[in-house]
């Protein structure tokens, strides 16, 4: 099964660092936040990508353009540049990066995918976000509605601390990170059928979010899969300090491999 990854948008909110690379390339440890979720759909057996591009897609091209090169050891004999290389430590996808347009929105990038994704099952998430959510759970959920969309929906954090007032104003507890108000959200991870293609009818200036997914579930075609676990996305300068410092620290809790 493909997995489509959205690679395309601004990334404005965290624009200090967006305005020289695209979002899914702001880098957590040494690789980018884009490998972070590669690598992690690839610990469950999924291999086969396609990236769509978009804002800065050149900068995505030429990391993979140069992946194997840069994670092997070799000898370059500089009298006719030949190359010889050594030791492989790259990783066994492959990788078809697609130019969707610079101002396409989220459903127009999928539409343009038609001709990889053919008549199969795919898996479609967005590259700004992590989890640790388990993928063979997903689809085995999945499977058992046999509808044409599993979304998985997740309850994210909230964004200030809270503090539990007691009587005369004494704060009982001070909660760092509580959640939000307890709704549920898209969180990407998403399972399609192909027919889900056919909902797309607004070109490049569809948003999947909206038309899609809206008649999908009107159409009773739309199935959640709660994910309790951890998710994040890299939406603000904060958001990439927190999960750069679970990386550090070693408490990752997507890293399975």
């Amino acid at each position: 099964m493909k997995v489509l990854i959205l690679a395309g948008g601004y990334g404005s909110r965290i624009s200090e660092e967006t305005i020289l690379k695209p979002k899914p390339m702001l880098e957590i440890g040494e690789n980018p936040i884009l490998w972070h979720i590669m690598k992690y759909y690839s610990c469950y057996g999924f291999n086969e990508f396609i990236i769509l591009l978009g804002y800065k897609g050149y900068l995505i091209k030429e990391y993979f353009v140069n992946y194997f090169i840069h994670n092997s050891d070799l000898t370059i004999d500089l009298t006719n540049n030949h190359i010889e290389l050594h030791k492989n430590k790259s990783e066994g996808w492959k990788v078809t990066l697609l130019d969707t347009g610079l101002n396409t929105l989220t459903g127009g990038r999928v539409k343009r995918a038609q001709d990889f994704i053919k008549k199969e099952r795919f898996m479609l998430t967005y590259g700004d976000g992590i989890s640790d959510i388990n993928i063979n759970e997903l689809i085995k959920f999945h499977e058992k509605h046999k509808k044409t969309v599993t979304i998985t929906a997740v309850k994210p954090e909230g964004r200030f601390g809270a503090i539990d007032i007691g009587e005369g104003n004494r704060i009982l507890k001070f909660n760092e990170k509580p959640k939000g108000d307890g709704a549920w959200i898209n969180g990407g991870y998403f399972v399609c059928e192909p027919k889900v293609l056919d909902y797309i009818t607004e070109g490049d200036s569809t948003i999947f979010e909206k038309t899609p997914l809206e008649n999908l579930a009107n159409d009773g075609e739309l199935f959640a899969y709660k994910h309790k676990g951890f998710w994040k996305p890299m939406d603000t300068q904060r958001d990439k300090n927190e999960l750069v410092e679970l990386w550090q620290k070693g408490k990752a809790p997507w890293k399975i491999w």
